[in-house]
């Protein structure tokens, strides 16, 4: 059982690493995570691990304390609705003002193992093919080192790629490998992996048309998710799409955004002007 010393210990550690704010309620949470990075490491329970990081500190050990706490459920066409959004209006609307040149940036920020980019890379290749062939990009970041490396490798297990997939696309855009399934390279070509903390500036990180920002912002607390939500706006092209979570309500956004209902979603708009 976590204490209330060892609980306040972990969360200044991950907040001051990620900005993430672990508040009192979340001790199931921590220790959950933690009791399974101990297993991993080969201390006897949460206790020793404290322990060892009050005393024995490292920076390996910081990240995989930071690893085992930043570390997010996502899977394949998650909430579905956005990637409605995304083949219906979006992405239509941002081609005919574009014309017929157009090359459209994606961001999927916190992607964590990357099913969110690889969601909106099949949707590109199923409704959009001529975009496939170099005039998309799509970038997907997160804290996590490992998370990142996973994603790059694209290599699902089965039950992640039950999770959310279509079997139609599942056989159309991956292969199997023996207990794994491997995405294919003209969906995986479209994405790149990039560590980053959103709490850092955004540096060289902007100009996109589409940013999925999904699931994160409910970890920070208020002034960090004002920063996060300025930086995100400013990162965005005018004419623009920001995603949030469905059960996120983002307060603090600017004028210059204003808030669409495209079916079953609501989305934010950068104006033009």
């Amino acid at each position: 059982m976590i204490t209330p010393e060892q609980f306040r210990f972990f969360a200044d550690l991950v907040r001051s690493a990620s900005g993430i704010s672990l508040t009192m309620g979340k001790e199931y949470l921590v220790e959950s995570r933690l009791n399974e990075l101990s297993k991993l490491l080969n201390l006897r329970d949460i206790d020793e691990l404290y322990h060892k990081a009050v005393r024995q500190m490292t920076p390996q050990l910081k990240n995989q304390i930071i690893e085992a706490m930043t570390t997010n459920e996502t899977y394949f066409f998650r909430d579905q609705h956005p990637f409605d959004a995304l083949k219906t209006k979006v992405i239509p609307e941002l081609l005919a003002g574009k014309g017929a040149d157009a090359k459209l940036k994606f961001w999927s920020a916190a992607c964590s193992t990357g099913q969110e980019p690889y969601s909106i890379a099949m949707i590109i290749a199923e409704h959009f093919r001529h975009l496939a062939n170099g005039k998309v990009e799509i970038l997907a970041t997160d804290i996590s080192k490992q998370v990142i490396e996973k994603g790059a490798a694209g290599r699902f297990t089965q039950v992640e790629a039950n999770r959310g997939l279509p079997i139609t696309m599942l056989i159309k855009y991956f292969r199997q490998q023996g207990a794994f399934w491997v995405i294919n390279d003209d969906i995986k070509n479209m994405v790149y992996f990039k560590i980053l903390n959103l709490i850092d500036p955004f540096t060289g990180v902007n100009g996109f048309d589409v940013i999925f920002c999904r699931y994160v912002l409910i970890y920070f607390d208020q002034e960090t998710k004002q920063q996060i939500i300025q930086k995100l706006e400013k990162a965005l092209n005018p004419g623009g799409y920001l995603f949030f979570g469905a059960t996120e309500t983002p307060t603090g956004l600017s004028p210059a955004m204003e808030r669409l209902t495209i079916g079953k979603t609501t989305c934010w708009r950068k104006k033009r002007h």
